[in-house]
């Protein structure tokens, strides 16, 4: 875990800034069994389809997401959360507006 972040509480929405024509990343936990990160998504950028041998969960902290699963378009705005399942392919996109997330991968046998 990042020190700067260890045992104090804190705005999610101030974690990361947004930079023009960027996809910035933090992470703010890594342990064998998982991690979670945080990301900021500038209006027009993404991640490209992938697919990844770990459950994920994506919460939406501000903006919206559009977030393809296996081919399914989701809209995904703050307050929201939608679970990418282990190798399955999936994309994210600003394609509205740009986009805070949280990303909790949780690593299993």
């Amino acid at each position: 875990m990042s020190e700067d972040i260890k045992a104090k509480a804190l705005n999610i929405q101030c974690l990361l800034d947004y930079q023009a024509d960027s996809v910035v990343s933090r992470e703010v936990i890594k342990k064998e069994l998982g991690t979670v990160t945080f990301f900021a998504f500038d209006q027009g950028q993404g991640l490209s389809e992938h697919s990844a041998p770990f459950d994920a969960m994506v919460q939406i902290i501000d903006g919206e997401a559009e977030i393809t699963i296996s081919g399914v378009k989701h809209n995904v705005e703050a307050g929201e959360i939608i679970i990418m399942p282990a190798n399955e392919p999936h994309a994210l996109q600003a394609v509205n507006s740009p986009f805070k997330m949280i990303l909790i991968m949780i690593k299993s046998e």
